[in-house]
């Protein structure tokens, strides 16, 4: 099993333990492929729900540009909902599973066809 194939089995983990969900794993592979090297860099791989700034990269490079939707307070309630739904408490977010779950909550999963 590769590196990939691990983090992406422990993403799915991650997905039904915390949040109570069955993962499409296809959606899932893809959004983690799409996430790149950051993924094996632990300080990259995960997203700081509190920190405001890491909060707008995210709505800037993944939200406008891969997802290509509009900047407005819609995105903002939407990455709030997602952390929200994920924990507040929970330390480790990964980034591939708020990409995933954003990606859902959005319904963009075309962008990964």
């Amino acid at each position: 099993m590769s590196k990939r194939d691990e983090l992406i089995t422990k993403y799915a983990a991650d997905i039904k333990d915390k949040i109570g969900e069955t993962p499409d794993m296809d959606l899932l592979t893809k959004v983690t492929i799409g996430c790149g090297p950051s993924i094996y860099n632990n300080d990259a791989s995960t997203v700081s729900g509190s920190d405001e700034k890491e909060l707008a990269t995210v709505k800037q490079n993944f939200l406008i540009k891969k997802l290509g939707l509009s900047d407005s307070a819609k995105l903002d309630e939407g990455i709030a909902s997602v952390i929200e739904k994920y924990g507040k408490s929970n330390r480790n977010k990964y980034r591939a599973v708020v990409y995933y779950l954003l990606t859902k909550h959005f319904g963009k999963e075309s962008a990964y066809k």
